[in-house]
């Protein structure tokens, strides 16, 4: 990790967004105004930087990877989608209603803090600081920094790999929460925000409901190991027209009153109505950490730290999450980054090309250097280091400049539509 930073720009533009972001709170007239003007200044000082930028070559190479790892997170996303949609819908809204939330010692611990803890400690703790889409501005903050020399090139490398870890941890999520459905913290989310059947699925009215609480049902199926009440004929479910998507409608129950296209279904899912095991917007928060202590360093990134462990108290405190959520959250974001360390790393892919070089005339040198050949050692050294300028010479291309003019578009699209659609958590 650099520590510290080569130069406190970039830290400085970050925090400067978190606190011209707050105003949104504390002064609605001056967040109009200074909030437009700060993107505006960042978004000019990239583009201005970009004629002088060294490495459009390096981010070339990594424009496949970039790709790929943008369309295998839009996947992870689409399956994460059907999957929330699909735990909150199975049971039913009166499941829903009536589940009462589980214990969490880290909610009773916040309650009795506010007690001890000086009035403006605990202000400090319940402000709405930072949110998912601050912590996606910093990590993007962080990739355009490449521009400054503040991060190492190339930054579409290091998207790729903060895109594919990301990716990684979203379909893991998915597959964790709905092994085992979880009552959420917030029983009365799902009522106000789907539109689901009231009654659990067939599935769950022939495999959970019966043995769900009756102490005896559950022991005779332990001792069966089947099903074994008769529930007679099903309550069956509204069964749209979807074509080759009708194998979706035993997963997200769709009603009349939705309308008729699945699609807006899994936009309407958002963060779901149970306990999603583990939080996504922690797993976010500490992939950007991640990213940013790898690459910036600084003590700017021990504020990020502190602006994560923020928002994981008050994912508790304002039961969005249980306590369990965020910290499996941290421990996976953190693993998941160390693993995916292949991604990004030029400097070593440079390092292992010259190794193979050096390995092609190693019996030469070595030669050379027994009969005391001096001019023969200078002359294959100096092979290797041509052998590394034709391979960076065959990885130019002579539309650098159309090249780096639509990576600077594409990015700043993305920068807008993720600000735009994320601003409400």
């Amino acid at each position: 990790m650099p520590w510290p930073a080569k130069n406190a720009g970039l830290g400085v533009a970050a925090m400067s967004y978190i606190a011209v972001d707050y105003l949104r709170h504390l002064s609605p007239k001056w967040h109009s105004r200074l909030q437009p003007a700060l993107w505006s200044i960042l978004a000019l000082a990239a583009v201005a930087r970009v004629p002088s930028y060294r490495h459009w070559s390096v981010e070339f190479r990594s424009a496949i990877p970039f790709v790929a790892s943008m369309l295998f997170m839009l996947a992870a996303l689409l399956y994460e989608a059907v999957s929330v949609r699909s735990v909150t819908a199975v049971l039913g809204l009166d499941w829903h209603l009536n589940t009462a939330p589980l214990p969490d010692t880290a909610q009773w611990f916040l309650l009795a803090m506010n007690e001890k803890l000086p009035a403006p400690i605990v202000a400090i703790l319940r402000a709405r600081i930072i949110g998912l889409h601050h912590f996606l501005m910093l990590f993007m903050m962080l990739a355009f920094s490449v521009l400054f020399g503040s991060v190492k090139a190339p930054g579409l490398g290091l998207g790729a790999r903060y895109m594919f870890t990301m990716a990684i941890g979203r379909l893991l999520r998915a597959i964790t929460f709905a092994s085992t459905i979880l009552p959420s913290a917030r029983p009365w989310c799902a009522n106000s925000r789907f539109r689901v059947p009231g009654y659990p699925h067939r599935w769950a009215q022939k495999y959970y409901v019966p043995y769900a609480s009756d102490h005896n049902a559950i022991s005779q199926l332990l001792r069966v190991d089947q099903a074994y009440v008769d529930i007679g004929k099903p309550v069956g479910d509204y069964r749209p027209e979807w074509g080759l998507m009708s194998f979706l409608i035993d997963f997200l129950r769709p009603t009349a009153s939705e309308g008729p296209s699945w699609f807006s279904l899994l936009k309407k899912a958002g963060g779901g109505c149970n306990d999603l095991l583990y939080s996504g917007h922690m797993l976010v928060a500490v992939l950007t950490a991640m990213a940013w202590t790898e690459a910036y360093g600084g003590f700017s990134s021990a504020l990020v730290w502190l602006l994560v462990a923020h928002s994981a108290q008050r994912e508790v405190r304002e039961r969005h999450h249980y306590s369990v959520d965020c910290i499996v959250a941290i421990y996976v974001g953190i693993l998941l980054w160390k693993m995916t360390g292949f991604i990004w790393s030029h400097e070593v892919r440079s390092r292992n090309r010259n190794l193979v070089e050096f390995e092609k005339i190693k019996s030469r040198l070595v030669q050379a250097s027994k009969d005391s050949d001096i001019d023969k050692v200078r002359e294959l050294l100096k092979e290797i280091e041509l052998s590394s300028e034709e391979s960076k010479n065959q990885t130019a291309f002579k539309y650098a400049k159309l090249f780096s003019g639509a990576t600077i578009a594409f990015a700043l699209t993305i920068v807008v539509l993720a600000f735009t659609l994320t601003t409400d958590g």
